[in-house]
Formats: C-alpha cells, sequence, structure tokens
C-alpha cells in the first residue's frame, strides 16, 4: 500500500526559472549608444552656449576675454537697436510667412485631394520644392530676380517698369520679394502634412452632411477643419521655428540688405559671431532666441489646445 501511494502520488511542479533581466533591457543597450552620441552632439553645443553667453570671448581680442555675467544680455536689451530691430523684423517674417504658406498650402492640399486626371503628375509637381535645398532655392530666385536676364527684364520689356531695376536691392520691394522665394519652397511642406491628414477624413461624414442639406463651406467649416486641427498646429508650429531660423535664402538672397531690411535675429547672430568674432555676445543672443522660441512654443500649444478634443 505504501508502495501503491508513492507511485500514485503526483509529481513536484518544476520550479519557476527567474526570468532573466536582460531580454528586457536589450533594446535599451542597442540603442544606448546612438542615445549617447545624440545627447553628447545636442547637449554639448547647448551647454557651451549658455556658458559663452557669460563670456567676452573674442578670440580676435584674447586680452579682453573672460567672465562678463549677465553684460551681454544687459548689452542686448539696453543698449543695442540692432538686437530689437532684427526681432521685430523676425516676427513679421515669421507671421506673413507661415500665414501666407499655410493658407496656399491648405488650399493646394484641398485641391490635389480631389479626383482628376494628371492628379499623379499634379501632386508630384506640388511636392517637388521641397526637395530642393534652401541654397540651390535662394541661387533659382537670384537669377530670377537677377536685373539683367530675370523677371524684371522681361517685364521691362512689355513696359512694366524700367531696365535695370533690382527688387533685391530696393527697400521697398525687398520684402515682398523674399516672401515670394520663400513662399515657394515652403506651401509644399504645409500641403504635404495636410493632404496626409485629409487622406484620413472618413467619405461618410460628408456623405451624412449632404444628406442633412450642408453645403461646401459649412462641410469644410464643421468636418474638414476641426479634423485638421491638429495638423495645423503641429505644421505651423514647426514651420514657425524653422521660418525663425532661417538663415540659408535671406543670406544667399539679400546678404541681410539692403541697409539691414531683412536682417532677421538668427542671420543678425550669424554676421555676430562668424564676421565680427564676437563669440560671447553672439552666444547671449542665441540664448535670447532659444527663450523665445521655447516660450512662444509652450503658449501656442496651450492656446490651440493640442492634441486635446476638437470638438
Amino acid at each position: 500500500m505504501a508502495q501503491a501511494a508513492a507511485v500514485a502520488k503526483p509529481p513536484a511542479p518544476p520550479r519557476r526559472r527567474r526570468a532573466s533581466a536582460t531580454p528586457r533591457r536589450l533594446p535599451y543597450l542597442l540603442i544606448a549608444p546612438a542615445a549617447l552620441l545624440m545627447l553628447g552632439f545636442i547637449a554639448y553645443p547647448v551647454f557651451s552656449v549658455f556658458y559663452y553667453s557669460l563670456q567676452d570671448y573674442n578670440p580676435t581680442k584674447p586680452w579682453r576675454n573672460g567672465f562678463a555675467g549677465f553684460d551681454n544680455f544687459v548689452h542686448a536689451f539696453t543698449e543695442d537697436p540692432l538686437f530689437w530691430d532684427t526681432l521685430v523684423f523676425s516676427a513679421k517674417w515669421v507671421v506673413v510667412e507661415v500665414g501666407l504658406q499655410l493658407l496656399f498650402g491648405l488650399a493646394l492640399a484641398l485641391i490635389v485631394n480631389q479626383t482628376f486626371v494628371g492628379r499623379a503628375l499634379g501632386r508630384a509637381m506640388v511636392f517637388s520644392p521641397w526637395a530642393v535645398s534652401g541654397v540651390l532655392t535662394s541661387a533659382i530666385w537670384v537669377l530670377l530676380y537677377n536685373s539683367q536676364t530675370g523677371i524684371t527684364r522681361y517685364l521691362a520689356d512689355m513696359g512694366i517698369g524700367s531696365y535695370g531695376t533690382s527688387w533685391l536691392s530696393d527697400p521697398s520691394t525687398v520684402f515682398p520679394a523674399a516672401i515670394v522665394a520663400d513662399l515657394w519652397r515652403g506651401v509644399p511642406f504645409f500641403a504635404i502634412l495636410i493632404l496626409a491628414d485629409l487622406q484620413s477624413v472618413s467619405k461618410d461624414l460628408y456623405e451624412a452632411a449632404e444628406v442633412d442639406g450642408a453645403s461646401r463651406l459649412k462641410q469644410f467649416w464643421h468636418i474638414t477643419l476641426p479634423h485638421l486641427k491638429d495638423a495645423i498646429v503641429l505644421s505651423t508650429l514647426l514651420r514657425a521655428v524653422w521660418e525663425f531660423n532661417n538663415v540659408d535664402l535671406l543670406y544667399t538672397l539679400t546678404g541681410g540688405g539692403p541697409a539691414g531690411e531683412t536682417t532677421t535675429l538668427p542671420l543678425y547672430i550669424a554676421n555676430t559671431s562668424v564676421d565680427a568674432h564676437n563669440f560671447g555676445y553672439a552666444s547671449a543672443l542665441t540664448t535670447v532666441a532659444f527663450v523665445i522660441l521655447l516660450f512662444c512654443s509652450i503658449v501656442y500649444l496651450r492656446l490651440s489646445k493640442f492634441g486635446g478634443d476638437n470638438k
């Protein structure tokens, strides 16, 4: 009986092996090298700018280098009129550029979202300027604005304007000319993002609205725009930051001229550091620009309720 009971006794359950932590940590270990490199390439320049913003640092005048405290910031806000002029122009540039790019980008996205013959070719033509680099874009428009071979020459042949006119050297026309050049490259960015979001709008919503007698305008206002809200908020924020930091196009087109009419704050920072070698003051201006962008971005996201309910 004892032998039978011993045989009938069920075997003990196997011991649970302790799960190894290595598989769970493996993804983090794999991305650690890239993360450390990114942190180094991003963190080091940022902290360097903050450090040099508190210094008098000019390699051409080493005897004046040293700790300056907040003197660079005080000079920017109280003694440098160019700082305020470039900051005001930067705000004007961003508001006009981003507003027009959003308007034309939304219109283009709505057009190429329709079904028509040659839609694929039309989309390719609309999006192609975005693939062109900023410097190449500037070179194209410098040729177009050339007073001898560009647009003004052909307009003069038709009796509009006079020969030898240069829109980029005239203070009354340089701003619209620069705006048009940057619009050519910036509009496709909005068109791409908005079109991608338009593809996800359910057609059932428009069919139900048509059954209820809603006009095209009401469908756009109550269906399309609420659905595009997050895409519009994100694209305008990204583009505003890029336009604020726009240096290549304005530098190639106008160099900040004529007479500083098209000098943005980042272009002023570039001239201060590269041309004047005043890296301490340029770092202070960069820090101010960083704080302005950070503050405006936070306020914009809060006011727009990005990611919240679209109703």
